[in-house]
Formats: structure tokens, sequence, C-alpha cells
């Protein structure tokens, strides 16, 4: 799956500093007399099932710029990668040189010690052509740790042709949601309007937002998700759920709702351009102009949806650095991003590659783009992906009648404020 970010919330080796040792299974790579690099850069991708195949082959083209370096690539499913790098670099074995790191976990590996600092090396080039909200999830402590390579937010995607047999127009509001699932499941018995993803809290976010919610104010050091606004976001996946507008489920959610979509089962779900080749391989996108995508239907308050994407960052054990900054330079360079892009309609972090023809044509780009631009920053700080669990839990239990959206949400500031020893 591409995305499961409660599953790689919180690891043991919190405590652990790493030694300047290395991956395993990096050869010592130095520079020759005449400048050549040389030695092996291990490289672990994340991404899921879709992307592995454009992403190795990447990864592997940096060979024909330095042909004595050995690229291994090794894809690891995004659910495992946190807690595994975490593990292999606090025990000083097996850690990758390289890693595609989600944006939320800079600032937790830096603050570790298990990250490079960049700054002032050849992994970063051109800086002044990054979007500045895909640089703010590279920084840590006033200096660079990772080099932005995609930037992403989530949409509804919905399937034309079941909202135009309902004789629906796509929803721009919650409330609207409700009516055109209520008037799909009329005209098709057993069909629902939404999948609603109840297993990852990254998914109950524009919900947070469409209420006027966050999870906690970074600059003023408070909890806030325990206000009205995240009562309300907690309200609202269950109503969408108890009235019947959406169908959820508590585990597998990613495959679930994939599958759901694909086949006609659910007429929309909430996802993010990661999904868009999967999702136009379902029987139901045969004509990949079914498919449409439209701005996250707003809640009560607002209209809003998270920043995501992915950085490349850098170990601080690797045994060959040198190389190592130039397998990032080279990975999150205008020219591979365009390429990545024309492949899987991914979004650069690079405003120069925006200006290329098959960029500015690419009709995935044309819609996220200006959602990317309104998308909310989240927390850059060392706990921001453990700031999920406690929703993930919580979501559980509302969707479950286990506990009321008042509860929950005052369970999760609770868990915050221990989480958050400095916060309010």
């Amino acid at each position: 799956m591409r995305r499961g970010i409660a599953a790689t919330a919180l690891v043991a080796a919190l405590g652990l500093t790493v030694a300047a040792c290395g991956s395993d299974d990096g050869q010592d790579g130095d520079k020759k007399s005449s400048g050549e690099l040389s030695g092996t850069v291990t490289f672990w991708d994340t991404s899921n099932e879709a992307e592995k195949g454009t992403y190795q082959a990447l990864a592997e083209g940096f060979t024909k710029l330095h042909p004595k370096v050995k690229v291994k690539y090794v894809n690891v499913p995004f659910g495992e990668a946190n807690a595994k790098f975490k593990n292999a670099a606090g025990g000083n074995s097996g850690a990758p040189d390289v890693m595609r790191t989600e944006v939320a976990w800079v600032a937790d590996f830096a603050s570790l010690g298990y990250l490079a600092p960049l700054d002032g090396t050849p992994a970063i080039e051109k800086q002044n052509d990054w979007l500045p909200q895909a640089a703010a999830s590279t920084k840590f402590n006033d200096k660079t740790y990772a080099v932005p390579q995609v930037i992403d937010t989530m949409a509804l995607f919905y399937n034309k042709k079941m909202l135009a047999d309902a004789g629906v127009e796509v929803p721009k509001t919650l409330t609207e949601l409700k009516a055109a699932s209520k008037k799909i499941s009329e005209k098709s018995p057993g069909k629902t309007g939404l999948y609603l993803r109840g297993d990852d809290p990254y998914w109950f976010l524009p919900f947070l937002y469409g209420e006027g919610g966050d999870m906690v104010d970074a600059k003023g050091k408070k909890v806030v998700i325990d206000n009205p606004a995240g009562v309300n976001a907690y309200k609202t996946i269950k109503d969408l759920v108890d009235s019947k507008a959406a169908i959820t489920d508590a585990s597998d959610g990613w495959n679930n709702m994939q599958n759901a979509f694909k086949t006609g089962k659910v007429a929309m779900m909430l996802n993010g351009p990661w999904a868009i080749e999967d999702s136009r391989a379902g029987a139901e996108f045969k004509d990949p102009k079914n498919l449409g995508i439209a701005p996250v239907p707003a809640g009560s308050v607002a209209q809003g949806s998270p920043q995501g994407g992915w950085n490349l960052s850098v170990y601080a054990g690797s045994k060959n650095l040198d190389a190592s900054y130039e397998f990032a330079k080279y990975m999150s360079s205008a020219k591979v991003q365009q390429q990545t892009t024309e492949k899987l309609s991914l979004l650069p972090t690079r405003t120069s590659v925006y200006a290329q023809p098959t960029v500015a044509s690419n009709e995935m780009v044309q819609f996220f783009k200006p959602a990317v631009d309104k998308a909310v920053e989240r927390p850059w700080i060392p706990q921001g992906n453990s700031l999920f669990e406690p929703i993930k839990l919580q979501m559980a239990n509302v969707l479950g009648g286990k506990a009321s959206p008042e509860k929950a949400a005052a369970d999760t500031g609770e868990a915050y404020r221990k989480l958050l020893k400095d916060y309010k």
C-alpha cells in the first residue's frame, strides 16, 4: 500500500545514537584522483506496487552517470519502513545509504542523529527552485536533512459514470456528498457513495481541517485537537458511516478501499496522486476518462487537505557519503522529476519542472498543483508522525461505538500532552 501512517508511529529504538558505520551492503566509496565515484549506494524505496518499477529504473539510471557506482535498489513496504530504518540506524547495522522518507519522518530521524546534514553538500542543487512548502519539510533546527522528491495532497476521486447514472453532480460539501450517496444507493442497490478509510488517521485530516481544526499549534506549542473542531471531526466520520453515506473497514483499508472503488462498489473515495495508476488499472476505469478528480468536499467551516509527499535523506553512517550525496541530487533533479511525472503523474517539487510541456499538460498535475498550493502543512516536528497513533485508536473507538466523539477528542488531546511535554 502507499500509505499507512499509524503503522510507523512508534518504535523502541528512540534513545540510540548512530555511529558512522554505514550500511552492511555498502562498499567504501572513495573518489579517485580524477574525482570519479565508486562503490555501492543502497537505496530504500518506499513506493507502492504501481510505482516501484519506475523508481527502480530511475534509480539504476544513476550508473549511466557514474559507471563505477552500483545502485542496490530495495523496495521496503511503506508500513514497515519507518520502524525498519530506526532499528537499522539505531543498531548500526543494515541501514541504507539513501532512503525515500515520508515528509513527517525527516525531523524525527534528524532529531535522533540518523541523517546526514546536507547543507554545503552536492545533494543540494538549485535550492531556490524548490517549492517553499516542499522545502519546509526538509528542515530541522535550521539545517537541511533531506531533498524534496515529490509533493502531494488528497482529493475526491469519483466514478463519472456512477454519478451520472444517479443524476448527481460532483459534491462540493459533505452535505452534498450525503445527498449524492443516497441517490447512488437508490439507483444501484448494494452500491455506496463513499469509502471512508477508518484505519488510517491521514484520511481523518480532511475532516478535521473541514471543521476548522488541526492537531497542534506548533508555533504556539498548544494541543488543539480536543477543541470543538476536533469533536466535530469525529462526529463527521461517525455520521457518514451511520447514515450509510459511506462504508468503512477497520483493517486493510488501503486494499479494501481500492478494490471497492475499482470494481464500482463505491462511487467515491479520498486519495492522492499516488493512487492514480492503481485506480486506472481497475475494471471501472478501462476508459481512463471515467476517473474524475475534484477537491475534497468541504466540512461545515472550510475545505482542506493535508500536505504530503516524499523526500530523499542520506544516512549519517553511510560508508559512501560522496556517492550518496550525488545519488540524492540525481533522484531529486529536474530531469528525474520530469520523468517521474511523465510516467506516474506525481507532482514535482521543483518550480522549473512545471514549465515543461509534458508536465504542464498532465491532467493530474493540472488538478493537483492548485490543490497542493492550498494544502494544509502538517507540523514539522520530531513527534509529528507519532501524532497519528492516538487518532487511529480513537477513530476505531468512534466508528465501533466504543467512545463518543467528545471522549475521543479529549483522549486524543490527553495522549498528545503526554507525548509533547512542553505543549499546553
